[in-house]
């Protein structure tokens, strides 16, 4: 059973919750209240990965996604993973937290720091990643614990790709080593940005507003001194934005660790056998987590 921090009101759409549900489970129908004080106990004395998906995703198939990956992850007994939900399908107009629409994003991290803070001083470490708009939940997470973040994994992040020297600066200088894993045939980011800078009143490429996305050809410079490279992903993989956390059975053969961003050339693993991009994802995941 994959446990759960929950900031949902619905399991559709809705609100943001005003407290953080603690759950359990592997699918939407064995969903369910998990004890407070077990968790604290659970991650007292270990190495904590948090998860988290992007927008557009239900509670069902957040629960699905990110349970799938838990058991695709490579995680020492010391660390414990817990997924993360929030309403990332809640208000979007173009599926991206552009800068007219409400930040549910931000506030779930906001939300989620001071959490941290209060149930998991007795763990050993705090780490996180994240999926496409979930980035900016993490992040804000960040920016709102008083804890110290030893890892954390932006996947596919959608958000501007200057984040982490800009908006996040902060953020960013809290954390030992970020890692990001990018994408330039990610067709939702390639897409959309900066098509929501736009849409924002910003028209001209070449104003300080005109940002690609983190997640399709990684950061902008200059980059942060604790970010630990390679991140892009090879073309010739044909990586797309939902690629990262599909739910598919576990490829064959198993993709090993130590797993990282091979060479430009390099061939897709497992012969591109069904299954092998969230394999992979949480391969390399559980490399950088380590």
């Amino acid at each position: 059973m994959t446990r759960f921090l929950d900031v949902r009101l619905d399991s559709v759409g809705g609100d943001l919750a005003t407290t953080v549900a603690i759950s359990q489970g592997t699918n939407i129908g064995n969903y369910q209240s998990y004890n407070p004080t077990q968790l604290q106990s659970d991650v007292r004395g270990r190495n904590i990965l948090i998860g988290t998906h992007g927008f557009k995703v239900t509670r069902q198939d957040g629960i699905a996604c990110l349970s799938n990956w838990e058991g695709l992850l490579q995680l020492a007994p010391s660390s414990i993973f817990l997924g993360l939900l929030w309403p990332g399908d809640s208000i979007w107009a173009h599926g991206l937290d552009y800068p007219l629409e409400p930040r549910v994003a931000d506030d779930a991290g906001r939300l989620i720091g001071p959490f941290i803070d209060a149930n998991f001083a007795g763990a050993a470490s705090v780490s996180f990643a994240s999926h496409s708009l979930g980035a900016r939940v993490i992040l804000q997470t960040v920016l709102n614990m008083s804890l110290p973040v030893r890892r954390v994994m932006l996947m596919a992040g959608a958000i501007d790709d200057n984040c982490l020297i800009t908006e996040f600066q902060d953020a960013a200088a809290k954390i030992q080593t970020i890692s990001v894993l990018a994408s330039t045939k990610d067709d939702v980011l390639s897409e959309l940005f900066p098509l929501g800078n736009f849409v924002g009143g910003i028209i001209a490429a070449g104003h300080p507003w005109w940002h690609a996305a983190l997640g399709h050809r990684g950061p902008a410079s200059p980059k942060p001194g604790n970010l630990q490279a390679p991140f892009q992903i090879p073309d010739g993989w044909d990586y797309g934005h939902h690629n990262y956390l599909q739910v598919d059975a576990p490829p064959s053969p198993w993709i090993a660790t130590p797993a990282d961003v091979p060479a430009a050339n390099a061939p897709a693993p497992c012969a591109g056998a069904d299954g092998w991009q969230e394999a992979w994802s949480a391969a390399f995941c559980s490399t950088r987590f380590r």
